[in-house]
């Protein structure tokens, strides 16, 4: 297993006077992994930014020469996403109101606290550095999927999942609550697919009334209905050498659930009004956010068409499951945002980042990039502030779903048990890791196996690092 470290050591520019900067800032820096750049003017500061760009900057905003508002600047000209945090006299607010404007991260106050520019610097860096990371997902052919953004090992677990269901035609089955991109990961899985030139189709079934999804799903022949002037292919026809998405699957109507599974089974279908069976190569993946297994025991979903289209599940955890994901997620609609909206990038203060780390996020990630958003239209200055994300912290957190629903009880006693045990490994072994930092070792010692043990139980699920 690589220990090659993700980044390099960061590069903190400290831009002071000779005379004005706190005494042990480098050294405290230099303990905590950084490496130090020290300048003592505007110019200096300028060159240094131009030829050698670093992770972070910390300036006073006086100095000679030029000042502080200077070398902001020039961050922001380098890099819009550059944290840089500046250091201001008491009472010098119209400069402090300037810097905040301009993008600077934070503006502290002398006296300067030591430990306090410190931790300043680690979260400035952590943040930036997440930002680097939120690139679309690469398949191996260099094609993006934009939009499937993180680092939790749950959603490592679902893109492993997804690329190994690409390389097969099987019929898979996303299930998740609603807003947590299940179309996203629809398109990701065909992207990933030998069908990625083909078409990609999708299609609603809870958003299209009853008596026209038979039609907008296998098309029509002209005159089957009244209204039907002309022949019309149906999403099945079109998605013909693609792949078929079927959203919300679960509110099928049970009129249409046996055509769907012959469609499925056999690759063929009659238009309505039609007589003529029609052959395609189509790839079906379906997506529900209700719980299949309860229809189909209430009688309201067909138990083999469940079969067929489950052949390789994928359960998209929600987003206050991954909740390490959230600021990797803000600072990626930001981006986004700030983009289509045609605005300088507006930065997420730290904290305006607490404030987001603190809600349940019942929409999951939708809710997230419309509250973000909404939060760069509000948004008067070049920082989101928690004032600007309207969020009711306070609001009752939905109930943790029963984590016995993603286990599979069907069968016999031994069946069930043995299911049940190998989630309950599964999930220990994934907590153990996050735990360690990824650190096998650690994480074996806490589990009190041996590493061979832990090495093997990882292969067991699946799970890497």
């Amino acid at each position: 297993m690589s220990t090659t470290p993700l980044f390099a050591p960061a590069t903190v520019l400290l831009v002071f006077a000779s005379d004005a900067q706190p005494s042990g800032l480098r050294l405290a820096l230099e303990t905590v992994g950084m490496e130090v750049v020290e300048t003592g003017d505007e110019q200096q500061a300028r060159e240094v930014i131009h030829q050698a760009p670093p992770t972070a900057v910390l300036t006073d905003l006086a100095l000679p020469g030029g000042d502080g508002l200077g070398v902001l600047s020039a961050a922001k000209a380098a890099d819009g996403t550059l944290p840089v945090i500046v250091a201001t006299e008491p009472g010098n607010v119209l400069d402090a109101v300037s810097a905040m404007k301009g993008g600077a991260l934070d503006c502290v106050v002398k006296p300067l606290d030591v430990g306090q520019l410190v931790s300043l610097v680690e979260r400035a860096v952590g943040a930036y550095r997440e930002v680097a990371e939120v690139l679309p997902f690469t398949t191996a052919a260099g094609a993006d999927v934009p939009g499937i953004v993180g680092r939790d090992p749950r959603l490592a677990t679902v893109l492993r999942g997804l690329g190994r269901a690409a390389a097969t035609d099987a019929t898979v089955l996303l299930q998740g609550e609603s807003g947590t991109g299940k179309e996203l990961f629809a398109r990701a899985l065909h992207l990933l697919s030998p069908r990625a030139d083909g078409p990609f189709v999708a299609i609603n079934c809870a958003a299209i009334p009853e008596n026209l999804l038979e039609s907008e799903l296998f098309g029509h022949e002209k005159g089957a209905f009244t209204g039907a002037v002309a022949r019309k292919l149906g999403k099945f026809e079109v998605a013909d050498g693609g792949t078929l998405f079927l959203d919300e699957i679960g509110d099928l109507p049970g009129a249409l659930q046996a055509k769907i599974l012959r469609a499925v089974e056999l690759r063929s279908f009659e238009r309505v009004g039609g007589t003529q069976s029609i052959t395609v190569d189509v790839r079906q993946v379906a997506a529900t956010n209700r719980e299949l297994r309860a229809r189909v025991a209430a009688g309201l979903f067909r138990e083999d068409l469940f079969f067929r289209l489950s052949v390789f599940p994928i359960q998209i955890p929600p987003l206050r499951d991954r909740m390490t994901d959230v600021p990797l997620l803000a600072r990626f609609f930001l981006v986004k945002v700030c983009a289509d909206l045609g605005r300088p990038l507006v930065s997420l203060s730290l904290a305006a980042e607490d404030h987001l780390m603190s809600y349940a996020w019942p929409g999951n990630v939708r809710e997230l990039q419309n509250c973000i958003e909404r939060a760069v239209i509000m948004c008067e200055g070049a920082e989101l502030r928690p004032a600007d994300l309207s969020l009711d912290t306070g609001a009752v957190e939905r109930p943790a779903a029963d984590p016995w629903d993603a286990i599979d009880l069907s069968g016999s006693l031994a069946d069930a048990s043995r299911r049940a045990l190998g989630e309950v490994e599964r999930r220990k072994v994934v907590a153990a890791l996050q735990d360690a930092g990824s650190h096998t070792g650690r994480a074996a010692d806490a589990l009190q196996i041996s590493h061979r043990a832990l090495v093997v139980k990882m292969q067991e699920h699946g799970i890497q690092t």
